[in-house]
């Protein structure tokens, strides 16, 4: 191999290496997963030990749990009798199944806390069934079946968020996780039946003037705009200098290669 084309490939070599380190370096942040990688939450982490205070809170929360359950499973069964759509009766078949996971889960917790739990569904809930019961038609059925349903998972789902970033107690947080994952599954189920009532629907309270729906203070502003913690330094500016310092040692190279 003579001296020219060895020279020629090792430039090749060096500015492949470099364009891919710049093109690393200048590609956007949280690109690591595929547009489809949608994480689940691992049970790694979460112990389920009964440690720490149990507030009234949490307990409202696993009664809560414990109450969804007694009246989601008789209702997802009745979809078996009262429902002609395939579609909302393997809805309502799945959701009994999965409520039923859930509430031993909710047992064990409540008995290792001592909570007491009830037996029977609260008034609202016993009115929910006794309405889907008196259904006269299967399409009068599956939308009370799913409005009542969708709508009861929705006012729970912000609930299970607050207790699980605020508990001090590890059979808590882990069971509030473990509830998030099946009740977001569940909604998920009652919207695939297509014929959800959105606008019926109770909407998000309006943020306050200017705050936006999450507080945003000037310490997370600055530390957004900070790169390692270092006070006025913009992550942009850090990326283009490294950027004009590997042209520049691209170009150099070069021309030592061309100097030999």
């Amino acid at each position: 191999m003579t001296p020219v084309r060895s020279s020629r490939r090792s430039q090749r070599w060096l500015v492949g290496v470099l364009a891919t380190t710049l093109a690393f370096l200048l590609a956007p942040a949280g690109t690591a997963k595929a547009a489809d990688g949608v994480p689940v939450p691992p049970e790694t982490g979460l112990s389920s030990d009964g440690k720490g205070t149990v507030s009234a809170a949490d307990r409202d929360f696993v009664i809560k749990v414990r109450l969804a359950g007694l009246w989601e499973v008789p209702a997802g069964n009745m979809t078996q009798e009262k429902s002609e759509d395939p579609t909302v009766r393997k809805v309502g078949k799945e959701i009994a199944r999965q409520h039923v996971i859930l509430d031993k889960l909710d047992v064990a917790v409540a008995k290792q806390l001592g909570v007491q739990l009830p037996n029977l569904p609260n008034n609202d809930q016993q009115g929910w069934l006794n309405e889907m019961a008196a259904a006269k038609t299967s399409q009068q059925f599956d939308q009370i079946f799913i409005d009542r349903l969708r709508a009861a998972h929705g006012k729970i789902f912000p609930a299970i968020a607050t207790i699980r970033a605020s508990t001090r107690n590890d059979s808590v947080r882990k069971l509030a996780q473990q509830t998030n994952q099946f009740v977001a599954t569940h909604m998920t189920l009652l919207e695939s039946s297509g014929i959800v009532d959105y606008g019926a629907l109770p909407t998000a309270p309006a943020p306050a003037a200017g705050s936006g729906p999450v507080p945003v203070d000037s310490a997370m502003l600055a530390s957004a705009a900070s790169s390692g913690g270092v006070p006025g330094v913009s992550t942009s500016v850090i990326l283009l200098v490294l950027a004009g310092a590997l042209v520049a040692g691209v170009i150099t190279t070069m021309r030592i290669f061309r100097a030999r």
